[in-house]
């Protein structure tokens, strides 16, 4: 009995961990998109291969006929690669940038609020 408790709680854990993945690897698709990166499925048992043998869920970047190439490999969601060049990296990383302004943007003062028993200016 304990321990198809402990299989339970570890499937429940498993499945939460599986969803957060699954929820950040669609926030990044997203993004990716926006950005304007171009989703290229793998289509062909040799596109696989090569899709399963980079890194997942990272941004690289590669030189292709004189030109960087920006590749974010997803081989457990799409099964495909998203490509993208200067111009789709620098409108990701503004993305970026936005979202990282917006979530530490200060208020301001103009009304300022008592915060009382946190005393933020005494020692």
């Amino acid at each position: 009995m304990r321990t198809a408790f402990i299989a339970i709680g570890v499937a429940s854990i498993l499945a939460g961990c599986a969803s957060l993945q699954t929820a950040d690897t669609r926030s990044a698709e997203r993004a990716l998109i926006a950005a304007g990166f171009q989703a290229r499925p793998a289509d062909s048992p040799e596109k696989l291969t090569h899709l399963q043998s980079l890194p997942s869920r990272k941004v690289l970047v590669q030189e292709q006929d004189g030109q960087r190439q920006y590749v974010y490999a997803d081989p457990a969601s799409c099964r495909c690669i998203y490509v993208g060049g200067d111009e789709q990296y620098r409108r990701l990383r503004e993305q970026q940038q936005a979202a990282i302004d917006r979530f530490f943007a200060v208020e301001g003062t103009e009304d300022a609020r008592d915060w009382g028993a946190w005393q933020l200016w005494s020692r």
